[in-house]
């Protein structure tokens, strides 16, 4: 099988379905971010008052760089839409405008929240009506770095879903800092005009640990080998020609700018629909402080940072290399084609320089308690995830336990979740991926700890979202401290739209 460096970098572009024309804008959003109310002032939930954050989805042009000019939907005609920061345990009104002619849905991820205002229409979240609104009130939590998106499923539709401008970062403001550090940054790293091709699949040597499962190997290329057999191209995938950074190519927005000695947390959000994104900041290092918005119990420096798509990373970076740098992706397609910022310190000038960090793997385990091992269950969920290649219309269609979303019962109605909680009873969620893709699959409106990685023990990293390598086993622990239907998929978009999902319900 013919594999493609990184992130199925830019593949075949010309050879594969392309997604037409870019939708035309039907004139610029102009809408508003309201903060939030002081400490002590009464908190508005009436419908005749004024919201404390309002958000319009629109389409809406984005200039990438000089004369690359690009139509998709966003969120207050921006991209990334704007930064939302939240106090945590403050109740807050959201008035959700939506002047496009779909339907959406406009997902909290990370946060534990009621299924009404999660965002999931698998859920029982309403949607919010084309050219209508919806308000809705909930209490952020937990503190830390989270984002919002759209949750609409986009099937084959390259301007749906996650495939458009529709994501933006959150940040619940935290009681603790995450360690000492003089300023923030939010870095949002996303694709644009994505096209389909018969393609491979991305390499994950950059996972540790990297054992496989043979028997999980041994399955998946068996089933590989018999589609091939029958005729049967590889299943669509999806490539990119322009990649960002807060919404500009390398080289276009502006720099980040710093003073040597400085410390910089930079809050790190992958908002790709479908790829695994790299950074390196050459001569630096990052202390990893938070993972998906949630503080690691060791924090630990790298060379290189990975996020899976939707992951989030916090990190301090010491700036103590002065000169002109490029923080970017380590695939050098990527980078030359947008992925990538520039980092300036005060009083340097010229053109920004990349050197390619030596190899690196990238583990959770790292930031893990050293030694510890998690708790026991309550009870165990066993998934095994397998890939029908090119199974629905030339697109890969996904299983867990044999089922691909939405699951029917015995007598062929959908069934409404299948695995059942009891509040207050902690689950270990047991997942076997029988195909050779990396999948960051979701838990919704739950925070999870990784206890199993390809084989070895872990605890204390808190996640929402968690990379399983291809053919290997990881195992996480969530406590049932949410009642209502909850969401587990893939959150690479052609995955869960494709059958890679299921439901949790309490009873």
């Amino acid at each position: 099988m013919g594999k493609f460096r990184g992130s199925r970098r830019r593949f075949l572009k010309s050879a594969g379905l392309t997604a037409g024309a870019l939708l035309l804008p039907s004139g610029r959003a102009v809408a508003e971010i309201v903060e939030a109310p002081q400490p002590g002032s009464p908190t508005r939930r009436n419908e005749s008052g004024p919201a404390d954050y309002t958000i319009r989805i629109a389409a809406s042009p984005i200039e990438i760089a000089p004369n690359v000019i690009l139509s998709t939907i966003t969120y207050n005609g921006q991209f990334p839409g704007p930064l939302i920061r939240f106090q945590e345990g403050r109740q807050v009104t959201v008035d959700i405008y939506n002047d496009t002619d779909t339907p959406e849905q406009l997902h909290w991820h990370g946060q534990k929240i009621p299924t009404d205002v999660d965002g999931a229409a698998e859920e029982g979240t309403p949607y919010v009506p084309a050219h209508g609104k919806r308000r809705i009130t909930f209490t952020p939590n937990p503190a830390g770095f989270r984002f919002y998106h759209s949750h609409n499923r986009a099937g084959a539709n390259l301007f749906a879903g996650t495939y458009t401008g529709q994501s933006g970062p959150v940040y619940i403001e935290p009681k603790n800092e995450l360690g000492r550090y003089d300023r923030e940054v939010f870095l949002t790293l996303k694709e644009f005009e994505p096209a389909l091709s018969h393609g491979g699949d991305i390499t994950q040597d950059f996972l540790s640990p990297s054992a496989e499962d043979r028997s999980l190997r041994e399955t998946g290329e068996a089933a590989m080998k018999a589609s091939l057999s029958r005729g049967m191209l590889h299943g669509y995938e999806a490539g990119y020609t322009y990649f960002t950074i807060n919404g500009k190519m390398l080289g276009y927005g502006e720099p980040v700018r710093v003073g040597e000695g400085e410390r910089v947390l930079f809050h790190i959000l992958n908002a790709s629909a479908t790829e695994i994104r790299s950074l390196a900041l050459p001569g630096h290092s990052f202390e990893v402080v938070a993972l998906d918005g949630n503080p690691v119990p060791n924090p630990a420096s790298v060379p290189v940072l990975w996020l899976g798509t939707a992951e989030r990373i916090s990190a301090i970076v010491e700036m103590n290399h002065p000169g002109v740098w490029i923080l970017g992706d380590l695939a050098d397609d990527d980078r030359h084609h947008g992925m990538g910022i520039v980092v300036e310190y005060a009083g340097r000038s010229g053109k920004p320089s990349w050197v390619t960090p030596p190899p690196f793997r990238w583990s959770y385990a790292h930031f893990a308690k050293p030694g510890a091992t998690a708790p026991a269950p309550d009870d165990t969920f066993d998934m095994t995830f397998a890939k029908d290649n090119a199974g629905e219309a030339g697109f890969n269609r996904w299983t867990i336990n044999g089922a691909a979303f939405p699951a029917k019962d015995m007598f062929g109605k959908i069934a409404p979740a299948t695995f059942h909680l009891q509040q207050g009873k902690r689950y270990r969620v047991r997942m076997r991926n029988a195909s050779d893709d990396i999948h960051p699959v979701h838990l919704h409106r739950h925070i999870f700890e990784l206890t199993n990685l390809a084989g070895t023990p872990t605890a204390g990293v808190m996640k929402d979202v968690v990379m399983v390598g291809g053919y290997q086993q990881c195992d996480f622990d969530f406590v049932a401290d949410d009642p209502g239907l909850t969401l587990f998929h893939c959150h690479q978009q052609l995955h869960m739209d494709f059958g890679f999902m299921t439901l949790f319900d309490y009873v």
